[in-house]
């Protein structure tokens, strides 16, 4: 059996009187591929942005690698090797694709290895031609690949 890469135990997530996520458990092996789904405000995202670190659990343990995440700040987390997709792309508009992807490759790599993670993400996210186009200029859909890219960028 592959190792636990990802393990979440007895997740609650409360907002105010409102418990959005309920007591998850869910273990992520090596390799495997999981999908989420259920109905709007089923707590789907909030599930995600626990996982990721953008927000705190009420109660409950989220390990990655066997590091307790559970605690850790949204760039510690990150650090660790999480990343998210936001449905909303966050990225910044007035920097080429290229640009965008060595903020997140800087962050998670440092300068010396950002270029070739840069260069690893264009490819795997088709831009390599369009590597100084500005942001501002692309699709929403374009957007949301460049968002994906970033994330592919820091390696997660």
């Amino acid at each position: 059996m592959r190792e636990s890469v990802l393990e979440a135990r007895g997740v609650v997530k409360e907002f105010g009187g409102l418990r959005a996520v309920a007591g998850v458990d869910l273990t992520l092996r090596r390799g495997e591929l999981r999908c989420l789904i259920g109905p709007n405000g089923a707590g789907k995202s909030t599930l995600f942005k626990l996982l990721a670190g953008v927000l705190r659990p009420t109660a409950g343990t989220i390990r990655f690698k066997g590091l307790d995440l559970s605690r850790l700040e949204p760039h510690e987390v990150a650090r660790a090797g999480i990343g998210i997709k936001f449905q909303v792309p966050r990225v910044y508009d007035r920097l080429s694709v290229a640009e965008n992807l060595w903020l997140a490759a800087n962050f998670r790599h440092g300068r010396a290895a950002a270029g070739a993670a840069v260069e690893r993400a264009l490819a795997q996210v088709g831009f390599g031609e369009r590597r100084e186009a500005t942001v501002a200029h692309l699709s929403h859909g374009d957007r949301q690949w460049v968002e994906i890219g970033m994330v592919l960028a820091a390696e997660p």
